[in-house]
């Protein structure tokens, strides 16, 4: 395949290490920000290596379809990211979440089909997989399982809710347009942080270690490797044989079992100790991503996972 391809949402954790693997592969990358003039979102990606001469930083809207025109054109691949991650407080579901990741997923689509862009892939999200309440407690969770969306409206869950709906959007533009899209669905993302700024799932890390009791028995399926997410979005890319959707976790595990793992490599703070089933029903599983591992994608496990990702946090200063 071509060698000019973009990455919206290029400056976030995951879309930095990607155009990071990108550039080291001999791409050249059209990579996307909110605000070119925020140093937090330009400068760690202009630092890396490669960057100079191969990659091109655009300023996007992904409501404004004339921006992502701009940065999709001459380019025969994209990895679109970009979508907004709040899952705490919501004050206006529609407007924070579901109107970026369901709207602006079909803005970067039909921008790619009318640049010919030869293979899209979506950033999606374990997010899309589950909450799935009844599913068969005594089958495992793969790419056929999806997140229950009318639960989700229930319990106000809305960052699952516009993951889901986005992928579905992605999926029926795919079939109608005839757009070769292809789908990476990673769980809680941790490791070495490119970027000033950690991520959700980095600050997760951080309130379990300042004794956090929250068990996220909605949102957590298995931890993946940033580093792994980034070349499982590049394995997608570049396997014609790679089609569908893609569950990127290094095993599928309870958030129990995460927690479990970080006491013990980190006595010295307050993790609590959780007894109960943080994930009642989410059958365990060593090869969850078997798609990916066919591939030929090896997975860093949970213990270095941890260590990377407590190692950068102290690095960045957000914890001692």
């Amino acid at each position: 395949m071509s060698k000019v391809v973009c990455v919206t949402g290029g400056s976030g954790c995951i879309g930095s290490w990607l155009v990071h693997l990108l550039l080291r592969r001999g791409y050249t990358v059209h990579a996307t920000v909110q605000n070119l003039n925020d140093e937090n979102e330009t400068k760690h990606l202009e630092a890396l290596q490669g960057a100079q001469t191969h990659l091109r930083l655009f300023q996007i809207d992904l409501l404004n379809y004339d921006t992502i025109v701009a940065a999709v054109r001459g380019c025969d691949g994209v990895f679109h990211l970009a979508s907004p991650c709040i899952v705490d407080k919501v004050h206006d579901p529609q407007k924070e979440l579901l109107d970026p990741a369901i709207k602006g997923t079909v803005n970067v689509l039909t921008a790619a089909k009318e640049a010919g862009v030869k293979r899209v892939v979506i950033t999606s999200s374990i997010s899309a997989i589950t909450p799935s309440p009844d599913w068969p407690s005594d089958v495992v969770k793969r790419e056929d399982c999806w997140t229950d969306t009318e639960y989700c409206k229930n319990k106000e869950l809305w960052y699952p809710l516009s993951k889901t709906l986005a992928e579905k959007a992605a999926w029926d533009f795919s079939k109608a347009n005839g757009l070769d899209v292809v789908v990476v669905n990673p769980g809680t993302v941790m490791g070495p942080v490119i970027p000033p700024r950690i991520n959700a799932s980095m600050l997760m890390l951080v309130r379990l270690l300042e004794g956090c009791i929250e068990t996220y028995e909605d949102y957590f399926m298995g931890l993946v490797h940033f580093k792994d997410v980034a070349l499982a979005h590049i394995l997608v890319y570049e396997n014609k044989e790679a089609t569908g959707r893609h569950l990127c976790v290094e095993a599928i595990s309870h958030y129990g079992d995460f927690v479990a793992k970080v006491a013990e490599l980190y006595p010295e703070y307050n993790v609590p100790r959780i007894k109960r089933d943080t994930q009642p029903g989410l059958l365990r599983a060593k090869d969850g991503s078997k798609k990916l591992m066919d591939l030929g994608l090896e997975f860093i496990p949970m213990e270095q996972i941890i260590k990377d990702a407590v190692e950068s946090l102290k690095n960045k200063g957000s914890i001692s």
